[in-house]
């Protein structure tokens, strides 16, 4: 077909074809760790890359390659590669840009556990972060020096879902010419397509609502292809000799798909952050009905959001659905079919009303996701971002007063009288 096919197509057929050997419709769980070559020949063009194949599944798997392909097509990427988690795929979005000494420029409003990462882990790998509210591009430009190596932020932030300025972030990314990575994690591809707005690379947590039902660990970083690598010089492992494979200048030889064969053949070969066969198989039945969980989720947020709003025991909504939100003006041009369903919301009553409230709940489950079909809750503050000083988590926007919520897909009149009566044993 020569027709553009549309989100709701790609979602069920991008990467998938039927089986030639069995004929099977489904893309199958290929559970086997190696793969035999034709003869001494073909392996060595497989490992001098230069023919593209299947040698260990560590480093490639049809199955995680179908799921690759799909992404990476509703991303409107040139490639993908998927790895064990999203944490995983933060470090392999930074690891072929990063030396020791270098810098990456993040958002404030960023996940608490990215903020861990990126403020404390990688500094064992002689990176560091500088943490800044992308809301002041003043402030972003003026915390890039000459060790700086990306720009990255969330299309739509967790867990307050601000939504981010994509255009003017990456407009900035490309005065001073450097990468845009964006972690879509909560938009998902369906309401945000960060690649359109300027972003270099796009992170997924495959966790949340690309598999949409809470059973996968996964990640996934999609290329754009656009990046010049061999522009500025900042970028050795992709744009000269890389010693730790056999000296190949990627980008000479491979273009702009530089990024995605050398996070395959150096990133997952030597880092091992690799996604398993049956994880990614269950992300690809997830994906087969993203559009329609993705229109319930903001359906049921949008609803219950501006429920809360009117509530008295509530202090403020985040949801940059409602009118009211600064972000809102942002939503037709970011993300045009809906602002997501996540955000928080301040319990009169502070931190002690937040606890009395998630244990109340009773349809909302108190667990450490997002993304799921079910309706989730979280008190950031005293979880997912208790490492964070308390300046941190209020720049996160994770106050102590503020309660997370990830609203699922059953019936929004059952989720609000869920809530009415928790919040009513919260604030009595």
């Amino acid at each position: 077909m020569t027709r553009t096919l549309a989100f709701d197509t790609l979602q069920i057929h991008a990467g998938a074809k039927p089986d030639p050997a069995t004929g099977a419709r489904q893309v199958p769980i290929y559970q086997t760790t190696a793969y035999v070559f034709r003869d001494a020949d073909h392996a060595a063009m497989l490992f001098n890359l230069q023919e593209v194949g299947y040698i260990y599944s560590r480093l490639t798997n049809p199955t995680v390659s179908a799921l690759a392909e799909r992404v990476a097509a509703l991303e409107g990427g040139v490639g993908a590669v998927c790895c064990s988690s999203g944490h995983a795929a933060q470090i392999m979005a930074l690891f072929p840009l990063m030396q020791p000494g270098c810098n990456v420029v993040a958002a404030t409003k960023l996940y608490g556990g990215t903020i861990q990462q990126f403020g404390n882990t990688i500094r064992k790998f002689g990176w560091s972060a500088k943490f800044v509210d992308f809301d002041d591009l003043a402030a972003v430009e003026a915390a890039v020096d000459e060790n700086t190596r990306a720009i990255f932020c969330e299309s739509i932030a967790n867990p307050g879902g601000y939504i981010t300025d994509l255009d003017a972030v990456s407009a900035l990314a490309d005065r001073v010419g450097l990468p845009l990575i964006v972690d879509n994690t909560t938009a998902t591809p369906y309401l945000c397509r960060p690649i359109e707005h300027g972003a270099t690379l796009v992170v997924h947590s495959a966790t949340k609502y690309l598999t949409g039902n809470g059973t996968v660990t996964g990640g996934i970083v999609v290329d754009s292809g656009k990046f010049d690598w061999s522009a500025s010089g900042k970028f050795p492992s992709l744009a000269a000799p890389e010693p730790a494979y056999h000296g190949l200048n990627f980008h000479a030889a491979l273009g702009g798909m530089a990024f995605t064969f050398h996070s395959i053949a150096v990133g997952l070969r030597d880092l091992g952050m690799t996604m398993n066969p049956q994880g990614a198989h269950y992300t690809l039945l997830g994906i087969e009905t993203l559009s329609l969980r993705m229109e319930r989720h903001v359906a049921n947020a949008g609803k219950i959001a501006a429920w809360l709003e009117k509530d008295p025991r509530v202090d403020h909504v985040t949801y940059a659905g409602l009118r009211s939100s600064p972000y809102h003006s942002r939503v037709a041009r970011i993300c045009p079919r809906g602002a997501g369903a996540l955000f928080t919301f301040a319990v009169k009553g502070g931190y002690d009303a937040c606890v009395k409230l998630v244990n109340g709940l009773q349809l909302f489950s108190h667990v450490a996701n997002l993304g799921d079909t079910r309706s989730l809750v979280i008190h950031s503050a005293s979880t997912t971002h208790r490492q964070l000083s308390p300046e941190q988590q209020v720049a996160a926007g994770a106050a102590p007063n503020v309660v997370r919520l990830s609203i699922g897909i059953e019936d929004a009149d059952d989720l609000i009288a869920d809530l009415d009566q928790a919040l009513a044993k919260a604030t009595a």
